[in-house]
């Protein structure tokens, strides 16, 4: 029997691992199956340009993983069981799977933090399903209507920037609890203040937003501000199933890694993505984001590789090079960082930095369909049939 793998989440980092995988172990020792509830790869880091109107390109996972023995299985996960080592899941019924070796990528989606009326008025761009709600919505607004952004994150930056370039006739606001870009460099920061201005976004700055309702917003002073549409950004929960297993998780529910990806709690599984907690340079964790999953999708698949065919187990450390953020199409900021995720003064910005940001989406979306850069072309062979380990683990990480 091949070694089973079963792979949950078809986000950029479950993708890369399922591809990357089988592009490292022939077919006959491996069973690799992908378990997503959509048919296509979701660019998330594109939900913005959806939610304005702009049509993204399809990709199908039917033509990404063509000739690669991935098997896809159109699913929702309803639980994990890792003492017994299967994965339950909803296709036209209730199944269960059974895996050798699991990679857990679930994700995350919005957090609304408690905040009153938020699930029920507000909008989030997480995701394809909410991106798509927010697109309706947005179209159906007349001119001199506004636009409410709640936070003043990555996302929110890139939300009102993208709203108020491609509908100039909103009257569009952003709430930020600090300062407007107050984590990026003078140079980045002053950028972000300027293509603002320039596209008219009002900006509440050190104000936080206690309560939403159907055309308004109310901050923690008490003061209320129309909003015809909130767009809530202000952060990303994780997938609650790790959470309801027994892994070691943080309060929020991510999944305790080490340097390879792989719980400190059961070896026979690894955590990507936003849904682990993975250590970083300067013993800090690991921020969520495609910056952050991508190397540790890189890093899961050639750690399990390894551990398979007797190779040797990576050690690579992630680091951070950059931050990029679009800001409408015609504008950017690519705000040059430290290895632990710290503004140094360089930063490129304007048209170029949007150019930069463009190239750096469509190589993340190349990097799913193509995952073995820098790995040879030709395939391991398992070096023996493991057995599933015990939940203790019984090697110290590579």
């Amino acid at each position: 029997m091949p070694h089973r793998i079963i792979v949950l989440g078809a986000g950029y980092t479950g993708a890369i691992v399922a591809g990357r995988l089988a592009r490292r172990l022939r077919r006959e020792d491996v069973a690799i199956t992908l378990v997503n509830p959509e048919p296509d790869f979701v660019e998330r880091v594109r939900m913005h340009q959806l939610a304005v109107g702009q049509d993204l390109r399809p990709r199908p996972f039917s033509e990404m993983f063509a000739g690669t023995g991935v098997e896809l299985k159109l699913a929702k996960v309803t639980g994990v069981d890792v003492d017994r080592g299967t994965v339950a899941v909803v296709a036209n019924g209730a199944e269960e799977l059974e895996y050798d070796s699991l990679a857990y990528a679930l994700g995350s989606g919005w957090d609304t933090q408690g905040v009153p009326g938020a699930a029920e008025h507000a909008h989030e761009i997480g995701g394809r399903p909410g991106a798509l709600r927010l697109r309706e919505r947005l179209a159906g607004l007349t001119a001199g209507e506004s636009v409410f952004v709640v936070g003043g994150g990555l996302t929110g930056l890139e939300a009102a920037t993208e709203i108020a370039e491609a509908r100039p006739d909103l009257d569009v606001a952003l709430a930020a609890r600090g300062e407007l870009g107050d984590w990026l460099s003078p140079k980045g920061r002053g950028h972000v203040r300027k293509v603002f201005a320039k596209l008219g976004i009002t900006v509440h700055q050190h104000t936080s937003v206690t309560g939403v309702e159907a055309d308004r917003v109310t901050t923690a002073d008490g003061t209320s501000a129309p909003a015809a549409v909130t767009v809530w950004t202000t952060g990303f929960a994780v997938h609650p199933i790790a959470k309801a297993t027994t892994l070691e998780v943080t309060d929020t529910g991510r999944i305790v890694v080490d340097g390879t990806m792989r719980s400190v709690s059961h070896p026979d599984v690894y955590a990507i993505g936003d849904a682990a907690l993975a250590m970083g340079p300067g013993d800090k964790p690991l921020r969520m984001s495609c910056a952050s999953g991508v190397p540790a999708a890189w890093q899961a698949a050639d750690t399990i590789a390894a551990r398979l065919t007797g190779g040797k187990v990576p050690s690579a450390s992630i680091r951070y090079f950059n931050q990029c953020i679009s800001l409408g199409r015609k504008e950017g900021l690519i705000q040059y960082v430290t290895a632990d995720d710290r503004a140094v003064p360089t930063a490129l910005t304007g048209r170029l930095a949007a150019v930069y940001k463009e190239l750096v989406c469509k190589g993340a979306a190349w990097g799913v369909a193509n995952p073995t850069l820098g790995l040879p072309t030709r395939r391991t062979r398992v070096a023996q049939q493991p057995a599933r380990p015990s939940p203790a683990i019984q090697e110290p990480a590579a």
